[in-house]
């Protein structure tokens, strides 16, 4: 079995920092990729930040502002958010594909439950 287990979110003023943790658990062969999306209601999910393998990949909204860090060998990303700004409120989930256990012929697709992120004065 295996879970993305979120940490972090919150609520913060503009201009704040937040930082968000994805740590994928369980029975895991290999992770091909781990992301960021964000929604609001009403609107579609986006993706905010990717990492393959070191390769990383923002959304040109958060670029400059947002930066995703790794920590392979505990299956670890964290995206660090700076100035936090109106715009960036949102229900941000991790998101995964990965082989399981062992004997895994293709990835699957894992989602962390979401974080709220709230920007307010």
């Amino acid at each position: 079995q295996v879970q993305l287990v979120e940490s972090g979110g919150g609520s913060v003023q503009p201009g704040g920092s937040l930082s968000l943790t994805c740590a994928a658990i369980g029975s895991i062969f290999r992770i091909v990729d781990m992301a960021w999306f964000r929604q609001v209601p009403g609107k579609e999910r986006e993706l905010v930040a990717r990492v393959i393998s070191t390769s990383r990949n923002y959304a040109d909204t958060v670029k400059g502002r947002f930066t995703l860090s790794t920590v392979n060998a505990k299956n670890t990303v964290t995206l660090q958010m700076n100035s936090l700004s109106p715009e960036d409120p949102a229900v941000y989930s991790c998101n995964s594909h990965l082989f399981s256990g062992t004997g895994c012929t293709s990835a699957n697709e894992y989602w962390g439950q979401g974080t709220q992120v709230t920007v307010s004065s």
